[in-house]
């Protein structure tokens, strides 16, 4: 089986400030790069439209009115000081929740062996009744939640390499056993949360900070010994990969030093779990990445992981 790649020429109409980091820009370099013949191979689909039904797996239909009431005319609304809509917005968000709902359907029903979504806005520091980070809705978590009421698997995982702690993800996931999210993120930093001490409901919450200034030996032996034998002890029935890719050397916003390899090297541990947990069952969800050539760079090596028989 092959692997399926997600996206939507939508995921470009999310408009940001001149200047924002996480800009459409981070969509053409990806395609560009996605486009040469070593990745012919992949499956490719446009992202359907979200529905809201969706998004209420996560978020409470308070929560969506208000983000849909929030989308300007023209211009731009400011949700916070990182995060702002404008008119394309809220069909972007749509978006990347559809295609990230849809890869979870084609992996469970055996038609790719998994999946890729490229999609923005990202979704991990978008708690259940708040916008934040550049996030609108969560789009790990709602695939979490559509594997379970969709296709019934019981238990799902989320694994966050992100730069920045996943606390959306946590927020939604932490009174619910058979929810797992797991962290590597730089600590102290942006958004304040991810202590070691942070452990969910039912030590359903795994956080590995790591330190400014870590590198890759950093985050495989943190990976290695906090984050890759909880997820096997957990048993999921399927993986959810929260794919930022700002813990790149070259990426601006961060002071950690990992490099393509490192991310490649985490997508086939996670790989090797899903194999002998979860009938390979993968889905990863683009996240955050602002240096447009160490993103292009990472994804490349992630993708390249994924194809791998």
């Amino acid at each position: 089986m092959s692997t399926l790649l997600i996206h939507h020429p939508a995921c470009l109409g999310h408009a940001t400030p001149l200047g924002h980091p996480e800009r459409s820009d981070r969509i053409r370099v990806i395609d560009r790069i996605l486009e040469h013949e070593r990745f012919q191979a992949l499956e490719r689909e446009a992202a359907p439209r979200g529905a809201r039904e969706m998004v209420e797996l996560a978020h409470p239909g308070s929560y969506f009115d208000e983000i849909a009431a929030c989308v300007p005319s023209e211009g731009l609304t400011r949700l916070d000081d990182d995060t702002t809509m404008s008119p394309g917005s809220l069909e972007a968000a749509l978006r990347a929740v559809g295609g990230a709902c849809q890869a979870v359907d084609e992996v469970f029903e055996k038609k790719v062996k998994n999946a890729f979504c490229i999609v923005r806005p990202p979704g991990h520091h978008a708690e259940s009744k708040r916008a934040m980070g550049f996030c609108l809705f969560n789009n790990a978590a709602i695939a979490a939640h559509w594997a379970r009421v969709k296709h019934g698997a019981e238990r799902v995982a989320v694994m966050d390499f992100d730069v920045h702690h996943g606390n959306g993800t946590q927020d939604i996931f932490w009174n619910d056993p058979n929810l797992m999210y797991a962290s590597t993120h730089q600590m102290p930093f942006y958004p304040g949360t991810g202590e070691v001490g942070e452990t969910g409901v039912a030590d359903n919450i795994v956080n590995a900070p790591l330190w400014a200034g870590a590198g890759g030996a950093d985050f495989r032996e943190a990976m290695d010994i906090a984050v890759l034998p909880k997820i096997e002890e957990f048993r999921p029935d399927m993986i959810i990969i929260s794919a930022g890719f700002d813990a790149h050397t070259r990426d601006p916003m961060s002071q950690i030093n990992l490099v393509e390899t490192d991310f490649a090297w985490a997508t086939s541990r996670l790989m090797d779990i899903a194999d002998r947990r979860c009938d390979s069952r993968i889905v990863s969800v683009l996240e955050g990445g602002y240096d447009l050539e160490g993103l292009a760079r990472s994804v490349a090596a992630h993708v390249m992981t994924l194809m791998k028989s």
